[in-house]
């Protein structure tokens, strides 16, 4: 990964955006990468405006790199203002948005998050109301107790981060 990349990653994660549940949320999406163990959730909450139904907020929670983590940041600013229509029809590198084009060994980090888009949102298509779920909805921290094995969290540094 490039320096100037990794900068912008970096000035992403000094003040990331909308991180954590969203009390209330009209929609909630998780997908999760078997390949790297990556797992991201993303809760949406729409308001009317002129008419429309648009996404009021979108928050995140995500057990993964730094790039995803980044990513999910911006899309969730990328999508406010959006109907779901509007924020499915974004591009994957779209999602990236500030921190442009990522390298082939990144770019999964990005279809982590729009695969979350796409589980909260494509419900909407159908006419589902997806409300009644999303409140009860256990977090990712819950996901990972329900085990009841201990569990270990490991912060890697730029330098291992190899996927």
């Amino acid at each position: 990964m490039n320096d100037d990349l990794q900068k912008r990653i970096q000035e992403a994660l000094a003040n990331p955006q909308n991180m954590g549940e969203l009390a209330g949320a009209d929609a909630v999406g998780t997908v999760g990468n078997a390949d790297c163990g990556e797992m991201l959730r993303l809760w949406v909450k729409f308001k009317e405006e002129d008419g429309r139904k648009i996404i009021d907020r979108a928050t995140f929670q995500s057990f993964g790199c730094e790039t995803a983590i980044a990513v999910a940041s911006l899309a969730t600013e990328l999508i406010r203002g959006k109907t779901a229509r509007e924020a499915l029809a974004l591009k994957t590198e779209e999602l990236a948005g500030d921190l442009g084009p990522l390298p082939p060994m990144k770019i999964h980090c990005a279809q982590l998050v729009e695969g979350a888009l796409r589980a909260a949102l494509e419900p909407q298509k159908t006419g589902l109301d997806p409300a009644p779920s999303a409140p009860t909805a256990p977090s990712l921290a819950d996901s990972f107790s329900k085990s009841g094995e201990p569990r270990r969290i490991v912060f890697l540094t730029p330098e291992d981060d190899t996927h």
